[in-house]
């Protein structure tokens, strides 16, 4: 029977979905991506438009294919034309019943899309939301199509820089990493000493990846935190939402780090959140939890080998070890519970500890690996489960991302904020952190 041409195109131009990719589009993991971006002048429509036509991301194999599944059931993308009005979807009134401020109304709409339905598959996965009344754009991307810095990335080069219109937003290079008795002489005792430390750090490694590895499958099959009030309730990924908004500027967090030796922004970011939740807590329930109470976060690690944002022609090459994709892993990040009265730098010494030794671990590459073996091996549904278990067995999320550190513009407007969620997770405190400028928003 003769295969028409088209057919024969459209199999031969059908890419399987990465491990992932395909973990992503399971109906537990279903996760979009949300990024709202606060605009400084009204919003010209057209100018959107003509930015988005003539962006990378219109070329980008991702962004102009469709998700189809073989009579397998396993999921591939297709390339297809792009009928740019079925992404636009423009809001000429404003989305809030009440008279509330642009950020409330903004964030009441983003809640509102984490427990909505999801991305139609009839098109590519993505959409673009223009807010008029609020000078706000929101882009809705399928986390299939990439993590949270491949995605960024792409969102920075639709950009201008305000200073200068024609270039893209800056991106760092990538640093080499140099051996630090590279090009020195030592004496005997110093390469003794040297290689003692080196010693010691691979005994500490393999150690703590022992310990933590351990623990992250315990956590997938049934070892779970205590019910407290954040831990919500079954089917909590579907209840209303409520998203909410804090910024603080990252002076005062170098400020805060400079009290703790050798203390990073993350681990105040963290002592932060070890406090905050600590103090809510007492507040809906003083005296009824036990001090030092253990609740287990889920934080995703970035493993590429240029941590940060990375630029969009490395991020295409196939042998490059930032492709594009997912490529992250996760770790359990526990935090303790303390009575009001406890001293605030306690908090992030307690993290800086704790994180130190994740690093020092290979937990991270670990559940990156086995979930790519188990997807691999047993198929998308039992990677599915066990990811959803970790994750219901836990008590929130946080994922960070770094954006740009100047002034940008899109469609020649500058852009003022910006602001990260995702769909809901089965956890109740889902935190995306943002780094912008001199500010941390989330």
């Amino acid at each position: 029977m003769p295969v028409s041409p088209m057919a024969t195109l459209a199999s031969q131009s059908d890419e399987p979905l990465t491990p992932a990719g395909r973990l992503f589009v399971r109906p537990e993991m279903n996760q979009v991506i949300h990024c709202a971006v606060g605009l400084k002048n009204p919003i010209d429509i057209d100018s959107v438009i003509a930015q988005v036509r003539s962006s990378v991301m219109l070329r980008h194999p991702r962004f102009c294919s469709l998700l189809v599944r073989d009579p397998d059931g396993r999921e591939h993308w297709r390339r297809t034309h792009i009928d740019l009005d079925r992404h636009l979807v423009v809001l000429d009134s404003p989305v809030s019943a009440t008279e509330s401020d642009d950020e409330s109304s903004v964030n009441e709409y983003l809640a509102d899309l984490s427990t909505s339905s999801g991305l139609s598959e009839d098109k590519p996965l993505w959409e673009i939301h223009l807010l008029l009344a609020h000078k706000c754009v929101i882009f809705r991307l399928h986390h299939a199509l990439g993590d949270g810095v491949s995605l960024m990335s792409m969102l920075l080069a639709c950009c201008r820089r305000e200073d200068d219109p024609d270039g893209v937003p800056k991106i760092g290079s990538v640093g080499n990493r140099r051996n630090g008795m590279a090009g020195k002489r030592r004496g005997w005792w110093e390469w003794v000493y040297y290689y003692w430390r080196v010693l010691w750090s691979f005994l500490e490694m393999a150690w703590f990846s022992l310990i933590f590895v351990v623990e992250f499958i315990l956590r997938s099959l049934w070892v779970c935190d205590r019910k407290t009030v954040i831990a919500g309730g079954a089917g909590v990924e579907l209840w209303p939402r409520k998203l909410a908004t804090a910024r603080f500027r990252l002076e005062d967090m170098k400020l805060v780090k400079k009290a703790v030796p050798n203390a990073t922004i993350n681990d105040v970011l963290f002592g932060v959140v070890s406090s905050g939740l600590s103090r809510y807590l007492d507040h809906r329930g003083p005296n009824v939890l036990q001090d030092g109470l253990r609740m287990t976060g889920v934080a995703m690690v970035n493993l590429r080998e240029q941590p940060g944002l990375q630029d969009l022609s490395e991020l295409m090459k196939d042998n490059s070890g930032s492709r594009w994709g997912n490529k992250f892993g996760m770790i359990l990040l526990p935090i303790y519970y303390h009575k009001s009265g406890a001293d605030p730098l306690q908090y992030l010494k307690t993290a800086k500890a704790m994180i130190d030794r994740k690093k020092q671990s290979l937990e991270a590459y670990f559940s990156y690996k086995i979930g790519y073996l188990i997807m691999t091996c047993l198929g998308s549904k039992v990677a599915g489960l066990l990811n959803y278990r970790i994750v219901c067995n836990t008590s929130f999320t946080i994922s960070n991302v770094v954006g740009p550190q100047e002034t940008i513009m899109i469609g020649d407007n500058p852009i003022t904020y910006m602001r990260a969620n995702s769909s809901s997770l089965p956890h109740v405190p889902l935190l995306n952190p943002l780094y912008r400028h001199s500010q941390c928003t989330w």
